[in-house]
This record gives structure tokens, C-alpha cells and sequence, in this order.
């Protein structure tokens, strides 16, 4: 099979990585002498400094503005802990000189003056080191934290998101590059005229703010999005300066890759202007064998019997606890038709009495207890790379050359210590296959992940009324 993209791109031959601390999820092996906390600020230094270390571009934190639920109550063998993303990302800016901070924040329950002033901020103490990964939420089960659940439809999402967006950029772009005075002599410590007015009208909220913060070392933070639906392309293709994928797989990687660049082409912008890196798992040794074997004992503390029963619980939306894990799945039928939001993205929308019908005739055709299935559902297979450091350096170093990705983000299976191996064994292991920077290109997040300045956005024109 082919392996060009289009004529337009232009693959770099070079990898990045990045580190996403999720803190809520099954993924995470916390029943392990080695498991740290998720909540204590030494387990986000330690992974963050060791990210450092091996030059990673960035450190990226997940953001829940709600627990997962089970059964209707917080979700006792999730691992639980998010402190607030950007207040975390400030504590590790002075801990850390070189790696992004990038920070999940919520359209739908933020306000684009606050956000983009908070994100500015943690751009300017950070050297020009923050980003915003860029999320939409639309279900009243989130939003009655903010006691405005459920207003926005879920097709107005993106459109309602765009509007924010932009609002920001303007926010960000409002002050020139000369605004603030050169030396102490100057007549005044800012130029006048220097400063502009951003303005918004809209159907959810109205923007009339004169920007306090001046531009950053990397001119405006970098943005992240995540969105894979058609609408969600198209968002980021105009918007976003990374994609944080769901893609991992080169085959896969590569048609996801043709996608974007046309869609960006498609939005005006060039080829190479958005960057992408999947989310993936590593599960690393010294031989494929001692590899087979650790993801063997990884996978059998991520879904053990407790974590088996309770996944199928939260399909069947009833209690399961007199069944077997290592016995056939129930022949009861679930008692939801469909999965709510309450049970988290993996599960919201799932068929559920189609699905039972489908599992247990799969399960019982290929010999499956329920523990062995539900560890196949979960294996993150497609998002996993298993391996000895050579033989992964080796696959990796064919999505450099062809293109695919622009590095990957990385899920560790252990907090803090879950990126040791990558950069002691394969960070080496890529660089000497000229795949991976040796140093950081500079000082801030823009610069070592290759992105150009962005062109300004006309901060002193006052938006026309939107539907958002």
C-alpha cells in the first residue's frame, strides 16, 4: 500500500511525545506496590521532570467536571483525582524549563474572557510553555454542577465552541508586540493605542473586555483538540494547531493524516500547520518475550475480577455481583435500552440490551469468561504498543518517515513512575535512529512542536452577532 499523503505535506522525519496524566480512568494500575497518588503533588512533578528529561514536548492533563458514576454512585475502582489543570500546570511551570503545559478546559462552562485571560496568564509565568486542549459538553448531568445543564444542543456544540475560540484568539492578539515600554525612560509604560477592545455578541454570552495580559514569548498559547466526528475534523482543521487522536495504528494513522491535511487545506490554512499525535499506550522490555509477559501482568491489575464484574454492570445497569468472573457473562438482559453520560465516554450511548445479545454469543463462541472478555474489550490493542525498545523504535521510526503522526501522546499504565523505561531505554533507542531531538529547539511549547507564529486575528473589529 501506498504510504504518500498528499502532495502539499511534507513529513518532518521526526517524532514528539507527550505525557497524558488522565486521572480519572480504568487504565491506570493503582493495585501495585509501585502505584503512586494521583492527587499529590510529588506524582505530578516526578512524571513531569522525568517527561522533561527524555524531551517530551509536553505534559497534558485530562479535566472531569464530574466523577464517573457506577450504579448511580462515584465510581469506587476508577482511579479518582484531578486537581484543577491549570492551577496544577502553574505549581509545575516552576518546577520545570522547557515542557508544554497543556491544560483541558470546557467551552460550555467557561466564560472566554476569564479562560483566556487564565490561560494567558499561565502562558507569561511559563515562558511561553501553555497550551488549551479544547473540549465541548452538552449533557445536563455535567452541567448541573453549573446549574445550567443541558442548555446548549448537541449540534450547536462546535458552533457555540468556534465562537469561544475565537473570541480568545482576539483576546490574545489585542495587544501589539511594542505594546509595553522598552526602557525606563520611555515617556509611558505602554504605547497608546496599543491596547484594543475585543467585543462579542452572541446567543449564550456577550464579550465587551479590554485584554490585560500582553502576548507571550510564543505569541499565543497552543491549541489542542481532540473531536474525531466529522464536525469535529472541520473544527480542528480551522482551529486547532494539534490533534490529539484517536489513531495510532500506521495504516489507520496515515488515512487520518489525508483527512486533515485536506480538511486544512480546505480552511485556508497550509499542509503542515496542524499537527497530530494519538494516544497510545507503551508497554516496553528488554525482549518481545519479557514484553508479552509485562503486558500479560498490566493488563490482569487493570481489570481484575472487581473491575470485570463492574464494567458489565455499567452496560447491564444493574448490579452483578453474583456472577462468576471467570464464568460465562449473564444471561440476564440488561435493564437500560441505552448508556448515559453518567458512566463516561466509553460508555454513553451504547445499545445496551443489542450489545448483551452480541457479547454473549461472541463470548460463548470463542470460549470467553467474563473476566478473559471484558480484558480483550478494554486491551486498548489498537492504542498499544508492546515490544522490545528496538523492535518499537523500529515501528516508530516508519510513522517519522511516512509522516503519519507527528509523535504520540502517551497514556502511562503507572503513576509516577510509568514513563521510566520510554526515556531511559527508547527516548536513546529513537535518537539513534535520527527520529527524535537530542535537545529542546527552544524555549517555548510553539517551538518544539514546529509550529509557525500564528497569523493575527483583527482584535480592534467587533464580531458580527452569531448564533453562539
Amino acid at each position: 500500500m501506498s504510504h504518500s499523503i498528499v502532495t502539499e505535506f511534507t513529513p518532518s522525519g521526526q517524532l514528539r511525545l507527550g505525557v497524558f496524566f488522565q486521572g480519572v480512568n480504568s487504565g491506570t494500575v493503582w493495585k501495585t506496590a509501585e502505584s503512586g497518588s494521583q492527587t499529590d503533588f510529588e506524582s505530578f512533578r516526578r512524571i513531569a521532570q522525568t517527561a522533561e528529561r527524555g524531551l517530551f514536548a509536553a505534559f497534558f492533563l485530562g479535566e472531569g467536571l464530574r466523577l464517573r458514576e457506577h450504579l448511580g454512585r462515584p465510581h469506587a475502582l476508577d482511579v479518582a483525582g484531578r486537581p484543577d489543570a491549570q492551577t496544577a500546570l502553574a505549581a509545575l511551570a516552576a518546577v520545570t524549563t522547557n515542557i508544554g503545559l497543556v491544560a483541558t478546559q470546557n467551552t460550555t462552562y467557561n466564560d472566554p474572557a476569564d479562560l483566556a485571560h487564565r490561560l494567558s496568564t499561565l502562558d507569561l509565568l511559563s515562558g511561553g510553555r501553555a497550551a488549551w486542549n479544547i473540549v465541548t459538553t452538552d449533557n445536563a448531568w455535567t452541567g448541573a454542577n453549573f446549574r445550567r445543564g443541558g442548555y446548549l444542543d448537541h449540534a450547536d456544540r462546535y458552533t457555540h465552541a468556534e465562537a469561544f475560540v475565537e473570541t480568545a484568539k482576539r483576546i490574545w492578539d489585542a495587544w501589539d508586540d511594542a505594546a509595553i515600554a522598552a526602557s525606563a525612560s520611555s515617556a509611558r509604560w505602554s504605547a497608546e493605542g496599543a491596547v484594543r477592545r475585543v467585543r462579542h455578541t452572541g446567543r449564550h454570552y456577550s464579550v465587551d473586555v479590554t485584554p490585560r495580559l500582553p502576548r507571550s514569548a510564543q505569541y499565543r498559547p497552543v491549541l489542542f483538540q481532540a473531536g474525531d466526528s466529522p464536525e469535529g475534523r472541520d473544527f480542528a482543521a480551522r482551529q486547532a494547531d494539534v490533534i490529539f487522536s484517536a489513531h495510532p495504528q500506521l495504516e489507520d494513522a496515515l488515512d487520518f493524516r489525508r483527512d486533515i491535511v485536506e480538511r486544512t487545506l480546505r480552511a485556508g490554512r497550509g499542509a503542515n500547520d496542524v499537527k497530530i499525535m494519538p494516544a497510545s499506550e507503551f508497554i516496553l522490555a528488554a525482549t518481545p518475550q519479557e514484553a508479552l509477559e509485562k503486558k500479560a501482568w498490566v493488563r490482569s491489575l487493570q481489570i481484575g475480577p472487581q473491575q470485570a464484574i463492574a464494567y458489565l454492570e455499567q452496560f447491564w445497569g444493574r448490579e452483578l455481583q453474583g456472577y462468576d468472573p471467570d464464568g460465562p457473562l449473564p444471561e440476564i438482559d440488561p435493564v437500560v435500552e441505552e448508556t448515559s453520560e453518567t458512566r463516561g465516554s466509553g460508555f454513553h450511548g451504547a445499545k445496551a440490551r443489542q450489545l448483551a445479545d452480541q457479547w454473549r454469543a461472541e463470548a460463548k463462541e470463542k470460549g470467553l469468561s467474563i473476566r478473559q472478555f471484558v480484558s480483550a474489550k478494554t486491551s486498548r490493542g489498537d492504542s498499544t504498543f508492546t515490544g522490545s525498545y528496538t523492535e518499537v523504535a523500529d515501528r516508530l521510526a516508519e510513522y517519522a518517515r511516512t509522516g503519519a503522526v507527528d509523535g504520540f501522546n502517551i497514556s502511562p499504565w503507572l503513576i509516577p513512575t510509568g514513563l521510566d523505561d520510554i526515556v531511559n531505554h527508547l527516548v536513546p533507542e529513537l535518537q539513534e535512529r535520527g527520529v527524535y531531538p537530542t535537545q529542546y529547539a527552544g524555549g517555548t511549547l510553539r517551538e518544539n512542536l514546529g509550529l509557525a507564529t500564528p497569523l493575527r486575528t483583527d482584535a480592534a473589529v467587533e464580531a458580527s452577532p452569531v448564533t453562539a
